[in-house]
């Protein structure tokens, strides 16, 4: 470990390599007995390659990272070990898990009218009093695991421990979620264990100076579409990894459930790329399931609801994989809901055909296994925000049109007046 309290001597502290892939580093106390390691230092680990080559690196367990001061640098990571007295001290419970969900999917930094990234202080601000009032009892905070890419929408993750600083501090989080709690919202993670950043100084990539390390080696570590990198589920040292994750928000920052990302691309070793999945079990228990990553979102669910029984997990599929809202111990993935966007698609299409006034009086046919418990997004930021710049929010008043009149079939909740 190398760092501003060593002056960067990358050779003074060196790890000493344990079992299973471990390596520890005990740092001594400066001469008055005080930690070398103060709040706000910034260090790197020094990683020597298998041709002996010195490597600067951010742990891939850094809790707090910043934005270098010079544009195009790699970003920073900090330590962040504030004062008692300036830690946050949770003063609300948490509310009674809801019977039925009805989310308010946001994105902090742009959560305000103003032409600025906006903060956790300002989500708390704006968002919270107005959903509370509109009747939504969950919030699905987006682009909160540290992303360099600001225009990737959180979804090209470089530390995936650190809350993104763009916004705040963790603390400052922490606060956000505190006051949601205070506010009878539940409070849903977008988290992204479906792939990673491709970077590299700041990022998982190539971490031990090889393609493979969290990832796959050659071709199939890297996403076709999404140029990322693609996690090695087969790993137990990637699973530690991926599950002490979704532990430390949970317990950190006192999240009440995840919306796993990617589901589709999990999946499928074609990432579910041209797939049209019309509903044949051939398509879903075939060789081109991704068995490991399958193993990986079952142990996720089993290990989540076991030790935190108020969870919420959904899953973000489009393919309709069988089970995926059934219980690990029956044989399925283990989710509680599993996202259906073929609602917007569908009525968004009719829109278009026959216009807003009459749309409303087509009815709108979920292609999808009926068994499951649906979520159905009004306004998803994944058909949203990818029409090439064109206007969509227009068509709101149609899709809560035809919201309020689905009627509940099978296990699914009809969601009913949502603003």
């Amino acid at each position: 470990m190398s760092g501003d309290f060593n002056n960067w001597n990358r050779e003074e502290f060196a790890y000493k390599k344990l079992d299973f892939g471990k390596w520890e580093l005990v740092l001594p106390p400066n001469p008055d007995g005080s930690c070398k390691l103060t709040h706000l230092s910034q260090v790197k680990l020094v990683v020597r390659n298998q041709h002996g080559h010195l490597l600067d690196r951010l742990s891939p367990w850094a809790t707090y990272v910043t934005e270098p001061p010079v544009v195009g640098h790699a970003y920073e990571q900090r330590i962040w070990n504030p004062k008692p007295q300036d830690k946050h001290k949770w003063t609300s419970s948490k509310p009674k898990k809801p019977d039925n969900l009805k989310i308010y999917e946001s994105h902090v930094g742009i959560c305000t009218q103003e032409q600025k990234c906006a903060s956790y202080e300002d989500f708390v601000r704006v968002v919270i009093p107005r959903i509370v009032k509109q009747g939504y009892n969950a919030v699905q905070l987006m682009a909160i695991m540290e992303h360099a890419y600001y225009a990737s929408f959180g979804y090209q993750v470089t530390s995936f421990f650190a809350a993104s600083s763009r916004f705040g501090t963790p603390e400052q989080l922490k606060y956000l979620v505190d006051e949601c709690h205070k506010a009878g919202l539940y409070v849903l993670l977008d988290v992204v264990h479906s792939h990673a950043s491709k970077n590299v100084l700041d990022g998982l990539n190539e971490f031990d100076g090889t393609q493979a390390c969290f990832f796959h080696d050659g071709p199939r570590g890297t996403h076709p579409l999404w140029d990322s990198r693609l996690f090695n589920y087969s790993e137990i040292e990637v699973l530690r990894f991926l599950l002490s994750n979704l532990r430390w928000y949970l317990e950190e920052y006192q999240f009440d459930g995840f919306r796993f990302d990617g589901v589709t691309s999990m999946l499928y070793h074609n990432h579910g790329c041209g797939e049209g999945f019309s509903g044949h079990y051939d398509e879903y228990f075939g060789l081109n399931v991704d068995t490991d990553a399958l193993i990986y979102l079952m142990v996720a669910n089993k290990f989540l609801h076991d030790k935190y029984p108020e969870i919420i997990t959904i899953a973000e599929d489009v393919s309709g994989m069988p089970a995926s809202c059934r219980p690990v111990t029956e044989g399925g993935t283990g989710f509680d809901y599993r996202l259906g966007k073929i609602f917007f698609t569908s009525s968004f299409k009719a829109e278009i055909r026959v216009g807003v006034e009459q749309a409303g009086k087509y009815k709108v046919v979920l292609d999808s296994d009926c068994s499951h418990f649906g979520g159905a997004y009004a306004e998803s930021h994944d058909q949203g925000w990818s029409r090439a710049g064109r206007e969509v929010q227009g068509s709101a008043g149609l899709r809560l049109f035809t919201l309020r009149r689905l009627q509940p079939s099978g296990p699914g909740h009809c969601i009913r007046d949502l603003p």
